[in-house]
């Protein structure tokens, strides 16, 4: 019914639906435009492959492969100046009495103190910290107390400037030693998302573990066997000796995600793009949306029409643009993903500087929205309604603007998108002839959300 929309995945099989009774396709004639601006240059620990921990193993290790006993779990990659650490993990242990920990080692080879500072810091379990809750498309958020799921919950923070407290604001690392990021669990069948934003005067090297944590030595009782463990023994943290043993000696976390595809020829057959685990080049794109490079005004479209630019697109889902938005990666495992797809994490800082070229008033609406992919045309965004399926986007946007009234406008909004759905409007402004105003857009790209998405202006009826 649509042949111009290919099947592809991302870490599995994503195909579109068959229609349903009482659902109808919706074909949006318009124009979809290459979004403007382009990543930075700052590398990300990105680890979220494997995404589903089963047991002990490295995530992601930038150290050398000297000395290791399974040289292929280290990529040999120093790290410094301003850098980002992003992970996404799903703990789901074969004895569920275990617990799994995540512990970040970071590695000082030099013979100088390095400083270490934490610029934020934020990281969500699913329980107790985030479940996933049902909840509207659009919720208006001032105050940030509107998420479902850890991505959700860690994106938004992180876009309000928010820092938890558990994390110190500089570590010192002396000459040749090695010292905790972090240890933090993640109770079974719950996921962690974590991104922090560093900076270190000099080299370092980091690692990703998981281990279960260790059981506390019972008293020994002569002629008595030891005793079990019980609440008066809890199991206790991994200590950064054992952690440190663990990156010498352990290989890489099982069992392994899906292998990606090579190449980008969606026309051979499905796409897998698999999950990332490596470092990216990438935490933020930043762009001024005009109509051409070196103009410096958006004209809005005609009265009843809109035009869209992708957010997160991937090598098969540019929506025509042929516009590949994934951050590049600097190191990977040969069995991950090739590039950063779906850029989680990633910051979208964009402007739009709009401007009414009519003689008429206008009202000009920007939604978000989440299209059915496709990869061909530029002229038209297909819907489904009532939307069906999978959630493709859980978090939240916020929008600047002076409003009508030239009061400056800070607005949160906590969005929940479906495969197909078309989104309400986030705001509606009112543009008199010849007049101008511009609006910021932000989001930090949420873990668990599926691209491209869309950021739509359309001028009213």
């Amino acid at each position: 019914m649509f042949p111009f929309i290919p099947t592809f995945v991302l870490a599995e099989v994503i195909t579109i639906p068959p229609p349903n009774l009482g659902k109808r396709y919706i074909t949006q004639a318009q124009e979809i435009r290459a979004l403007p601006g382009q990543l930075n240059e700052i590398p990300v620990l990105n680890s979220n492959s494997p995404e589903v921990v089963k047991g002990e193993g490295i995530l992601l290790s930038t150290f050398p492969q000297t000395a290791k006993k399974f040289p292929n779990a280290h990529l040999n990659v120093p790290i410094s100046g301003e850098f980002e650490f992003f992970s996404h993990h799903i703990a789901r242990p074969i004895n569920k009495q275990q617990t799994l920990y995540q512990g970040v080692l970071v590695y000082n080879p030099s013979p100088q103190p390095v400083t270490l500072n934490i610029l934020q810091g934020i990281s969500y379990v699913t329980s107790p910290d985030a479940p996933f809750v049902e909840l509207p498309p659009l919720v208006e958020d001032p105050q940030g107390r509107v998420f479902s799921g850890p991505g959700s919950r860690m994106a938004g923070d992180i876009l309000r400037g928010r820092n938890q407290l558990s994390f110190p604001e500089q570590i010192i690392i002396p000459p040749q030693q090695t010292q905790m990021l972090f240890s933090l669990p993640i109770p079974t069948a719950s996921a962690r998302s974590t991104l922090l934003r560093l900076q270190s005067n000099s080299p370092v090297y980091l690692a990703n573990l998981v281990r279960f944590n260790s059981p506390m030595n019972s008293p020994m009782i002569p002629n008595i066997p030891r005793l079990p463990l019980s609440p008066f023994f809890p199991p206790q943290i991994p200590a950064l000796a054992q952690w440190w043993d663990f990156l010498n000696t352990g290989k890489l976390a099982e069992p392994r995600d899906v292998i990606p595809t090579f190449g980008d020829n969606v026309y051979t057959g499905e796409k897998v793009y698999g999950r990332v685990a490596g470092v990216s080049v990438g935490s933020q794109w930043t762009g001024t949306v005009v109509d051409r490079p070196g103009m410096n005004y958006l004209t809005i479209p005609d009265r009843g029409s809109a035009f869209s630019y992708p957010l997160s697109t991937v090598s098969t889902a540019t929506l025509g643009t042929q516009q590949v938005q994934s951050a590049p990666l600097l190191a990977r495992y040969p069995d991950t993903a090739l590039r950063a797809h779906g850029n989680y994490g990633v910051r979208y800082s964009l402007i739009l500087p709009l401007y009414n070229s009519t003689r008429q008033s206008q009202t000009v609406s920007l939604s978000i929205q989440t299209p059915f992919k496709q990869n061909v045309a530029s002229n038209r965004l297909t819907f489904i309604e009532p939307p069906q399926g999978q959630i493709f986007f859980r978090g939240t946007v916020r929008l600047s603007y002076v409003d009508d009234f030239g009061q400056n406008q800070q607005r949160y909004f906590h969005l929940v998108q479906r495969q197909g759905q078309q989104g309400e409007g986030l705001v509606s402004l009112n543009l008199p002839a010849g007049g101008s105003r511009a609006v910021g857009v932000e989001l930090i790209y949420p873990p668990d959300a599926t691209p491209p998405q869309v950021l739509t202006v359309k001028t009213l009826d």
